[in-house]
C-alpha cells in the first residue's frame, strides 16, 4: 500500500469517527472544563493529538478512553500555565450566552453553578463516572489515580454538592 493510499485511508478512519463522536465529546469537554470555548479549545487540540496518534491506536475501541485521556490531560495542563494565574477575579462578571440542550426553566443552569463550583479534579471524577458512565477503575485508569481515589473524591463531591444545592433544585423540589 502506497503512502498516499495509507494516509487517505487514516483521514477517512479519522473523519468517520470525528462524525460520529464529536457531539458527544464536545459535551464531554464542557463538563470537564465549565466553558464551552475552552471545551472546543480542548477537544480541538486533543483531536489533534489522537490524528498524529491514530496509526498508533490499534484497539479502536478503546479510541473513545483514549480521547478522553488526552482531553482530561489538556484540561488540568490549562491549570499549569502561566497565563492561567495571572488572570484576576472581579467584582462583576461578564454577560454570557449559556448554552443549555434543552429546556429546563433555569434549573439545569442553576445546578450547574453549583457543579462548576467543585474543583476541576472532582468535577472530571463527576463527569467520567456519571456523566460517562465509566465504572470506577476506568474512570482511575483515564485519571491516572486509584480506583479508592475515584471513590473518595466522588463521595466528597456529592456531600459537597447536596449542601450546595439550593432546597428547590432537590428532587421533589426540596419536599
Amino acid at each position: 500500500m502506497s503512502k498516499e493510499s495509507k494516509r487517505e485511508r487514516k483521514d477517512a478512519e479519522f473523519t468517520a469517527y470525528l462524525h460520529a463522536r464529536q457531539p458527544s465529546l464536545l459535551r464531554t469537554a464542557y463538563l470537564l472544563t465549565g466553558d464551552r470555548h475552552v471545551a472546543e479549545d480542548v477537544l480541538q487540540t486533543s483531536l489533534a493529538k489522537l490524528y498524529l496518534a491514530w496509526d498508533k491506536v490499534r484497539d479502536r475501541d478503546s479510541v473513545d478512553a483514549y480521547l478522553r485521556r488526552i482531553m482530561v490531560n489538556e484540561n488540568n495542563s490549562l491549570w499549569r500555565r502561566g497565563w492561567k494565574r495571572r488572570e484576576h477575579t472581579t467584582e462583576v462578571l461578564p454577560e454570557g450566552d449559556p448554552h443549555h440542550d434543552q429546556h429546563d426553566e433555569g434549573q439545569g443552569a442553576a445546578l450547574w453553578d453549583v457543579v462548576q463550583s467543585l474543583p476541576p479534579k472532582a468535577r472530571a471524577v463527576l463527569v467520567l463516572r456519571y456523566y460517562e458512565q465509566l465504572s470506577e477503575a476506568e474512570t482511575a485508569d483515564v485519571l491516572g489515580i486509584s480506583t479508592g481515589t475515584v471513590k473518595s473524591q466522588c463521595s466528597r463531591a456529592i456531600a459537597s454538592l447536596r449542601q450546595r444545592v439550593p432546597v428547590d433544585l432537590h428532587p421533589g423540589g426540596g419536599r
